[in-house]
């Protein structure tokens, strides 16, 4: 299981731990990733899936799940949050269709 957030793509970053005289070691700063259960209200199902705190932060100001994920690059996201993209962009346009 890798270190990346499945929606913003966030992963580990390398810095320095400096110490009182100024000596430096390398360090990984590794995200802050937490397990969600997030609900999809166009496709009436939930997913869980690791992401950032910063992410589900993001996610609640943009408006939920299906908003940020149909604006959301596919170059950032999981293969399972791609997976969840299609299957979305598939149902809204289904509708769009049928109205």
């Amino acid at each position: 299981m890798s270190r990346r957030c499945e929606l913003t793509g966030v992963g580990p970053m390398v810095g320095h731990n400096v110490s009182h005289s100024n000596i430096k070691t390398k360090r990984r700063f590794l995200p802050a990733l937490s397990p969600a259960t997030l609900q999809s209200e166009v496709l009436g199902q939930s997913f869980r899936l690791r992401i950032t705190n910063a992410a589900l932060r993001t996610l609640d100001f943009r408006g939920g799940l299906d908003t940020f994920m149909v604006k959301a690059k596919d170059e950032l996201l999981s293969p399972r949050a791609l997976k969840i993209k299609r299957q979305i962009k598939a149902k809204l346009a289904e509708q769009s269709a049928a109205a």
